[in-house]
């Protein structure tokens, strides 16, 4: 598993503080098969970091402005003057190192533990994340920093599949988390593959999770194989103005579904059922 002749990189991303949850039963997976597969594992398990999930003026040692907090003003300057706080700095290094990368967690409220959030709060700079190249929003939705990388989700999720069917009442799993796939990691270019869930977590038995543990091996065998999500691109000519798409694409429709080409895939996340 070489890219131009160096061993691929692969960043894990995980958050649960229980060392015997179905998510971290997971991650103890991804390590496993990773490295079986020849990929270098960078990790980042953001409860034994204790990481710092809240996101506030502490960020910036040398502030741009003392008289008000802009977050993005203070971010760029920060990000630009490689003045950021260090774990921050820390944790870019390894996103930009990396050819993929994995978020495991449970959901908790239909979205990310608070302390993942977090993670991408403060990770995600102005300059690198967002206002990449100093060029507004020229880049994103398929371009920007980590365009060429690829991202997925690993969800371990408490209720059964059919809560998330397409009439499920807690509504289709990858539509909840269009905010993360389409927002926190298409926006920065990250190519994002279907969302792998675990259903009925909260009573896996050692026969299901076993099960579990093998379906997710199957999905890491095809990190880079995979089709992504195919989100529809802001420069690729449906998004004329870079805001709103054009008149003649998904004609009739109207909300998260039409900035998808193939719907299909943002109605339902790939995953086992207990």
């Amino acid at each position: 598993m070489m890219s131009n002749g160096k061993k691929k990189k692969i960043l894990i991303v995980h958050a649960h503080p229980e060392p015997t949850s179905v998510t971290q039963g997971l991650v103890d997976v991804s390590r496993q098969t990773l490295r079986q597969l020849g990929y270098e594992v960078l990790e980042s398990d953001l409860y034994a970091m204790h990481w710092k999930a809240v996101f506030d003026e502490r960020d910036f040692p040398m502030r741009a402005q003392t008289e008000r907090l802009s977050f993005i003003d203070e971010s760029g300057h920060s990000y630009a003057s490689e003045r950021q706080s260090p774990d921050i700095a820390d944790e870019q290094e390894k996103v930009l190192a990396a050819d993929a990368v994995i978020f495991q967690f449970p959901l908790w409220w239909y979205g990310m533990p608070a302390i993942m959030k977090g993670w991408v709060d403060r990770v995600w700079a102005y300059g690198l994340a967002y206002g990449y190249k100093n060029a507004g929003n020229q880049y994103r939705y398929g371009d920007g920093a980590f365009k060429g990388k690829r991202a997925v989700l690993s969800v371990a999720v408490g209720g059964p599949a059919k809560d998330y069917s397409p009439r499920g009442i807690n509504g289709p799993l990858e539509q909840l988390l269009f905010p993360i796939t389409h927002g926190s990691l298409y926006f920065p270019g990250f190519d994002v593959l279907p969302t792998h869930a675990v259903y009925g977590a909260v009573r896996l038995g050692a026969q299901d999770m076993a099960a579990a543990k093998a379906a997710w091996r199957l999905r890491l065998e095809g990190l880079f194989d995979d089709a992504p999500i195919p989100f529809r691109p802001q420069n690729g000519g449906d998004y004329p103005d870079q805001h709103v798409l054009a008149s003649h694409v998904a004609v009739g429709q109207s909300g998260l579904l039409a900035h998808v080409a193939d719907q299909e895939t943002v109605t339902r996340a790939v995953g086992v059922e207990a």
